[in-house]
């Protein structure tokens, strides 16, 4: 039987506290928001990885942490396995908003002859676009004849609505979930671990972790690009999860470089 050791104890009493008082009043403060959202806080950069969104996500989650995490904190201690996994977690949110920074950029040039000033793209980003349970450009519009002038809602055109669409999704839109951490999790127990066999629900074929875990990185980077989902689902923050790994693998580059010993850490 699988033994809780003490940090994977505790992560998994906050994650699953925190969960039912979200459930039960509502946390969405603690979830990541755009950091051109009036809604970010620079606290969330930590509080979203104890943060979930549905049973599912976080018993997922969880059922990695106590899998794999466990597993590592016998090797390293708690005070390594802790750093490890907020620093997978910070490392999967700092890499996930840098994408997001990246595609923020890429939509400044359809909006750019609009000449907008701040406050009016401010309110832009901030409008509830959302009727009957999906985003719809005709409450965008509604929104624009509030805050455009008769002269720049004239020179409107698809491309200038298209991408003012795409900024208000993008600013408006959340991350929550340890996943990012659970990702360098992963990437750890395949370094540590690499003969030891996983399988995925829908792939009950044993496979070596040196093996599966690669693969898992690569679906997600594909997902990542293409915005085609796999086995997650359509919403999953794909580049989190790349960042998770990444930062997990660099830690452990430079972990097995300076042989970093168990007494520096107990």
């Amino acid at each position: 039987m699988l033994r809780f050791t003490e940090v994977v104890k505790h992560l998994l009493i906050i994650n699953v506290l925190l969960f039912i008082a979200d459930q039960t009043v509502g946390f969405d403060m603690l979830a990541l928001h755009s950091p051109w959202s009036n809604e970010f806080q620079p606290f969330q950069v930590v509080t979203h990885f104890f943060m979930h969104g549905s049973v599912m996500h976080i018993l997922f989650n969880m059922f990695a942490l106590v899998m794999f995490g466990s597993q590592l904190e016998q090797v390293w201690g708690p005070k390594k396995f802790l750093l490890f996994y907020f620093t997978a977690g910070l490392g999967a949110a700092f890499f996930s908003l840098g994408i997001d920074y990246y595609n923020y950029t890429q939509l400044l040039p359809s909006i750019s002859e609009l000449n907008l000033s701040s406050s009016a793209l401010d309110q832009i980003m901030a409008a509830d676009i959302v009727g009957g349970g999906m985003y719809r450009s005709e409450l965008l519009i509604k929104e624009l004849e509030n805050v455009l002038s008769e002269g720049q809602l004239a020179a409107l055109t698809n491309n200038n609505v298209s991408g003012l669409f795409d900024l208000n999704i993008f600013a408006r839109k959340s991350m929550l979930g340890a996943s990012g951490a659970i990702m360098g999790l992963l990437v750890a127990f395949g370094m540590t671990f690499p003969n030891a066999e996983l399988m995925l629900i829908f792939f009950p074929v044993p496979v070596k972790a040196k093996y599966f875990i690669p693969v898992i990185v690569g679906m997600d980077i594909f997902s990542g690009i293409t915005g085609i989902s796999i086995f997650s689902p359509d919403n999953t923050a794909y580049w989190a999860h790349v960042g998770g790994a990444l930062t997990g693998l660099l830690l452990m580059l430079f972990w097995n470089k300076t042989q970093f010993d168990k007494n520096r850490w107990n």
